[in-house]
């Protein structure tokens, strides 16, 4: 995502929750166990994850579900992702 998009993110987050709250993080990424371990370590144990692979097998959707507890730790998260190459936010 870049820097714009977070941004209006931020503004979506900030009308339509109330803080805390269980966000669904989306993505997705190359099926690289390597990539996956990189994108699971941004997140706590107790977070919890789901993924689903594409019908040729390169790619794989994660879900993941955590209460966070502010707009900014969202975008924080996202930001994170954002920097691990091949990952995509949706």
């Amino acid at each position: 995502m870049e820097k714009h998009n977070f941004d209006k993110l931020r503004e979506q987050l900030a009308i339509n929750y109330t803080w805390p709250s269980v966000y669904m993080f989306k993505f997705i990424a190359p099926a690289d166990n390597r990539i996956f371990a990189l994108l699971h370590d941004l997140f706590p144990e107790h977070a919890e994850f789901s993924n689903r692979h594409s019908s040729g097998g390169k790619y794989v959707s994660i879900t993941i579900k955590e209460v966070m507890t502010s707009v900014d730790e969202v975008i924080s998260r996202y930001e994170k992702a954002s920097a691990i190459e091949g990952v995509i936010a949706l």
